[in-house]
């Protein structure tokens, strides 16, 4: 098998074990640990897609993130930017990200794109992608309007990720 096509196969896996939770799961939204991450929630209409941004850093910590009171846990890193800023980036919630598939851990370069948001008075990056390397990015949200993987249906991550 030759290099490209070991890496479009691994993409296509990242991908799909980051966006679908398990077998027979039907409607993403339906899964369990989504409190406070449903579609329009007060969580996600914080999310502007036309304050759109992105920066580059080094990922110094993976860590729970619970954005507002009552939310289910969610995952984030912290990213150190290029002006040495050490900033907290959202990712959705631990019961559908999933960072194993890619490997994400402390030391790793990323480029992240999304929005700043604040929360009780602290600003945060609330992700639509996480970049790492080349070849390997974690898309958590559409980049047009901002809609939440983990409230779409599986045909409808398919159509995003262009996985089969």
């Amino acid at each position: 098998m030759g290099i490209l096509r070991a890496t479009g196969i691994f993409l296509w896996v990242a991908a799909v074990s980051v966006f679908l939770v398990g077998p027979g799961a039907g409607v993403a939204g339906e899964l369990g640990g989504l409190a406070g991450w449903e579609k329009g929630s007060e969580y996600n209409r914080y999310y502007d897609a036309s304050e759109f941004d992105e920066f580059k850093g080094v990922v110094e910590e993976v860590m729970e993130v619970v954005p507002l009171p009552g939310m289910a846990p969610g995952v984030g890193l912290v990213v150190r930017d290029q002006d040495g800023d050490r900033v907290e980036v959202q990712l959705g919630p631990k019961s559908f990200v999933k960072l194993d598939g890619i490997g994400l851990r402390k030391g790793d370069k990323v480029k992240v794109k999304g929005v700043w948001a604040q929360f009780d008075g602290k600003d945060a990056f609330m992700a639509s992608k996480v970049k790492k390397g080349e070849n390997v990015e974690l898309k958590v949200r559409r980049t047009k309007d901002g809609a939440p993987f983990w409230n779409m249906t599986p045909d409808e991550i398919a159509a995003e990720t262009g996985a089969p």
